[in-house]
């Protein structure tokens, strides 16, 4: 009989975490032929805040509003060509397979996943959405023609954390609302709390990264800019919200591999023990 593999999973934003900006600026942009994106951010930001709307609502409109005055059909797959031209981090593309080869030689069974107030058609694009398990981000409905008309999924700050739970429980289904509410015994879930792993990076993430700091897992703040964007995240660790800040460097031998193959490390070392407790 094969070994049982540990479950164990790592949740990541995405903007600000994967890629060092905000996925709109980069194939969207170029659509619209804006060389820059503070005006679009500005205007998005402006409506939330004159229409006291939810940010990320005001910028799914946005978007929408924008490709309309260019007469370009907000489909599926022009949303998932925007994403294909997204830049990520150094070592990102070659991250997956390396920590998940890791993983499997500490007898754990590693899963990625996207919880993101981004657009999932976009990350969907990107030449790395095949590593994740589930992406949990803000969509759209389509209409009979396959154009985008309404949200159908908006993620913010606070309804992040959700998903957390659904990845906990093995709920995945983004239309059961029972079983994520249900009580389960911490014995009988997909995936423990302490098996965990939270990597943002800012504010929009700090309700992810608490909770599951909270709870036993590991959360990880990255950034950028060296001591200057170590110093915008660093009150993070003092606040207790995260375990560690580290630079977003996916590459090999960087101090977020090095981290997250301590954390394997403990997974696979707290299991044995437990184990043997038992019997």
């Amino acid at each position: 009989m094969a070994k049982k593999l540990i479950p164990m999973a790592i949740c990541y934003d995405f903007d600000g975490t994967l890629s060092p900006g905000n996925m709109q600026e980069y194939g969207f942009m170029n659509a619209l032929n804006q060389k820059s994106a503070t005006d679009f951010w500005k205007e998005s930001n402006g409506l939330a805040c004159q229409k006291q709307a939810d940010t990320i609502a005001a910028y799914m409109w946005l978007m929408l509003n924008k490709l309309a005055e260019k007469k370009i059909a907000p489909i599926r797959k022009a949303f998932q060509f925007y994403g294909s031209d997204v830049e990520l981090y150094a070592g990102v593309e070659q991250w997956f397979n390396r920590i998940n080869a890791y993983a499997r030689k500490k007898g754990v069974c590693l899963k990625h996943y996207i919880i993101s107030s981004g657009l999932k058609e976009m990350i969907e694009g990107t030449k790395i959405a095949k590593n994740f398990k589930a992406i949990f981000a803000s969509s759209f409905m389509y209409d009979e023609n396959g154009e985008a008309f309404w949200p159908a999924m908006i993620l913010n700050y606070t309804s992040k954390t959700q998903f957390i739970f659904r990845i906990n429980k093995g709920c995945e289904d983004l239309t059961d609302n029972t079983t994520v509410n249900q009580f389960i015994s911490d014995d009988k879930r997909a995936v423990p709390f302490a098996n965990m792993i939270y990597v943002g990076d800012g504010e929009t993430d700090v309700p992810c990264m608490k909770m599951v700091k909270l709870q036993g897992g590991h959360s990880v703040a990255v950034y950028r800019n060296g001591k200057k964007g170590l110093a915008k995240v660093h009150h993070l660790i003092k606040d207790n919200r995260v375990n560690t800040c580290v630079p977003a460097d996916y590459r090999a031998g960087k101090p977020l591999e090095k981290y997250i193959q301590s954390v394997i490390d403990k997974v696979s070392a707290d299991y044995v023990v437990k184990n043997q407790e038992i019997n």
